[in-house]
């Protein structure tokens, strides 16, 4: 993507590199110990742009990402994802496009501006548009039935605060995974 296509990015346009933050939270299920927890990890996230990319009169224009977090002196990665962060100018709506390796795919959505610095993007299970879907293991005994990040940018820092829902076989009630970071512009 030439540089005078960025503006073409909306709201995603800051976002352009790689990002890092130390000061995650992570509320889980944890299994080896049947808990649940608080362990704070490091992320990594590189947000790369691309486009157009044209479907009839629709004109996408996107970052390729890849996640990776880190619980505090590991060496492996215990989350990753990849996926696309995309911007559609004429509908004023950005979407998330994730895989996550455990057999998850989202793809969420945010209403927007060209040049909002705060957005949440949904999704929820069995929604044709803005859906969940996940492997036959996951769907009955950790099925994911919402999906909600909420972003805020601000120069060299973003930070989001994300909730999954999951229907769980080890709760009766629907149970919140949630995470939380603020990351910094880090080195390409």
């Amino acid at each position: 993507m030439a540089f005078e296509e960025f503006d073409k990015l909306g709201p995603l346009r800051p976002l352009v590199g790689a990002w890092e933050g130390e000061g995650g939270v992570d509320f889980s299920f944890h299994h080896a110990e049947e808990e649940t927890g608080e362990p704070p990890y490091r992320e990594r996230i590189t947000f790369s742009p691309f486009g157009p990319v044209d479907n009839g009169d629709q004109h996408l224009y996107g970052l390729d990402y890849r996640m990776s977090a880190w619980r505090a002196g590991e060496e492996d990665p215990f989350h990753t994802e990849i996926g696309y962060w995309l911007w559609d100018a004429d509908a004023g709506r950005g979407l998330r496009a994730f895989m996550v390796p455990r057999g998850t795919v989202v793809l969420a959505g945010a209403d927007a501006g060209p040049d909002s610095t705060e957005f949440t993007f949904r999704a929820q299970l069995g929604d044709p548009v803005h859906g969940i879907v996940e492997n036959e293991y996951l769907s009955r005994r950790a099925s994911t039935v919402s999906y909600e990040c909420s972003v805020r940018i601000s120069g060299d820092e973003f930070s989001y605060d994300e909730d999954s829902v999951l229907r769980m076989t080890e709760f009766e009630e629907l149970f919140h995974h949630t995470d939380r970071n603020v990351l910094r512009r880090g080195a390409e």
